[in-house]
């Protein structure tokens, strides 16, 4: 309602009671209701790198408990190069989890301060 739309009667401004917000929306909306999002078959790219990271990591922390368990077991030269690879891998697989959890967490605030 603009300033002078009101009905003047004896001296008194009559007002109409405004629709709330959501009636004002539904109003303006035209056809049925879109369909509900149903989730996709196959999982999404970043659900597979996720849950393969995931993966690895859980493999490599098995890896370095087997390793610790094995307490004074001598090794053989192979077996500690294989060790040394598979923490290596686990190292890797943790940091690039950690940067992908500072990435979308920077992400989230990103969006968040643009509103």
């Amino acid at each position: 309602m603009r300033v002078g739309d009101a009905p003047v009667q004896d001296g008194k401004l009559y007002v109409e009671p405004q629709p709330h917000r959501a009636q004002k929306k539904e109003r303006g909306h035209h056809g049925p209701p879109p369909p509900p999002v149903e989730p996709p078959e196959q999982p999404s790219p970043f659900q597979r790198i996720l849950h393969g990271l995931g993966h690895e990591v859980d493999r490599g922390e098995t890896m370095v408990r087997g390793a610790l368990g094995a307490g004074g077991k001598e090794m053989s030269t192979s077996d500690l190069l294989a060790l040394q690879a598979g923490v290596y891998r686990y190292s890797e697989a943790v940091d690039l989890a950690a940067k992908l959890v500072d990435r979308a967490s920077s992400g989230v605030k990103t969006v968040i301060q643009g509103q």
